[in-house]
């Protein structure tokens, strides 16, 4: 019986009140860095993490190197990636051992969510499963949809059915449905969620933890349905969620692919995507990015270790961009930040807010982004976010 110490979310900046945008520097895994971060903000120890969505970036290879990378875990942990909806999210949480990170992610509506379990803390147990089968809307191995259409049928065949067949009380907050039909099906007022994919369920938890209401959680995705009942405790929750704005205007020029040399992305992969900078023995300077020095006797020196960056930081000085360039919203903002506390600037793009609004001396903090897409690889690195974005 797994017990949750900490919860975390994450929706991006854009959209509106009720549908928020990924931003088009975030994925799946941006997102889900963003939502461990914050459920990782105790300090609370890991061993496991676990990952559910429907729009993994890699399916092909593995997203569990950038994940670890950007949350600064081991990158010895087992990740388990799933692809699956709210239900395979409870289902990662009923059969969690202590000390897990599991986060759900979904683009359509963006927004994440993860918890950390623990020996202590929101206590939860198994309520149901359910497997039946009605593939009302389906995706095949291209991306292609096929969608039924038929609301009624999946309404009354999938999630009602599902329901009857699991012999649940009466839930408390259901996800994966839209807001007013899990009010008309729930006890009391359900948590509205802003998403209705893997992350749905652990956004209901949180809502669910802040009011310090028990009973049934269920989770549904067409007719399959998992659910867990909430039992008491207390967890501690940390969410980012700023307001939302409009999607700020400008051109994305998508012709014209950028090549990838995979052999340069491996060697700069670890310093740019854990923020780190090289120091050498013997030396107080740091040197970001990482790079081998020559010595006074004409020897190649390449015995530097990587250190920890701050991730936050002054602007030093900005620029914005209006040239068109392949892959990226035009125009941009460049910045180059001055890092807390050590002799560091680094030159990044700006992220959260629209381009032209940063400033000299603006306050914020560096948030891992999707900085490209070369050859058909996500490439991620860090982007400056002001603190009046982040709030």
């Amino acid at each position: 019986m797994p017990f949750v110490t900490s919860i975390g979310t994450y929706l991006p900046c854009w959209g509106s009140p009720l549908h928020r945008v990924a931003g088009d520097d975030e994925d799946v895994v941006t997102m889900a860095v963003e939502a461990g971060r914050a459920a990782l903000t105790g300090g609370v120890a890991v061993e496991r993490v676990v990952l559910v969505s429907r729009d993994l970036p890699l399916l092909e290879s593995s997203n569990a190197a950038v994940l670890l990378a950007g949350l600064g875990l081991d990158p010895e942990l087992e990740v388990d990636e799933r692809l699956g909806g709210a239900p395979a999210t409870v289902d990662a949480v009923s059969s969690a051992r202590p000390r897990t990170l599991i986060i759900g992610a979904d683009l359509q509506p963006a927004g994440a969510a993860a918890i950390v379990t623990a020996e202590r803390g929101l206590q939860v147990r198994t309520a149901a499963r359910v497997a039946r089968s009605l593939p009302v809307r389906t995706r095949d191995a291209t991306g292609d949809i096929h969608d039924y259409g038929d609301p009624r049928l999946l309404h009354e065949r999938g999630l009602i059915a599902s329901l009857a067949a699991a012999w649940l009380d009466t839930p408390v907050a259901i996800a994966g449905v839209e807001h007013q039909r899990a009010t008309e099906l729930c006890l009391g007022d359900p948590p509205a969620l802003p998403t209705s994919g893997a992350s749905a369920s652990l956004f209901a938890l949180a809502g669910l933890a802040e009011r310090g209401v028990s009973g049934p959680l269920v989770a549904v995705e067409q007719a399959i349905l998992s659910g867990l009942t909430v039992t008491g405790g207390v967890a501690q929750i940390q969410r980012r969620e700023p307001e939302p704005r409009p999607v700020p205007q400008g051109k994305l020029v998508a012709d014209g692919d950028i090549p990838i040399s995979l052999a340069a992305y491996e060697r700069a992969f670890e310093a740019k995507v854990r923020w780190e900078a090289g120091r050498f023995a013997g030396s107080d300077e740091l040197d970001f990015p990482p790079r081998f020095r020559v010595n006074t006797d004409g020897a190649l020196s390449t015995d530097y270790e990587l250190v920890a960056l701050p991730r936050t930081g002054t602007v030093y000085t900005e620029t914005t961009v209006h040239l068109p360039v392949p892959g990226l919203r035009t125009p941009y903002s460049l910045v180059i930040v001055e890092l807390d506390d050590v002799e560091v600037r680094a030159l990044v793009k700006v992220t959260g807010v629209p381009p032209g609004t940063v400033d000299i001396g603006d306050r914020g903090r560096l948030a891992l982004r999707r900085i490209a897409v070369r050859s058909g690889v996500p490439d991620y690195g860090y982007a400056f976010e002001p603190e009046t974005s982040a709030a």
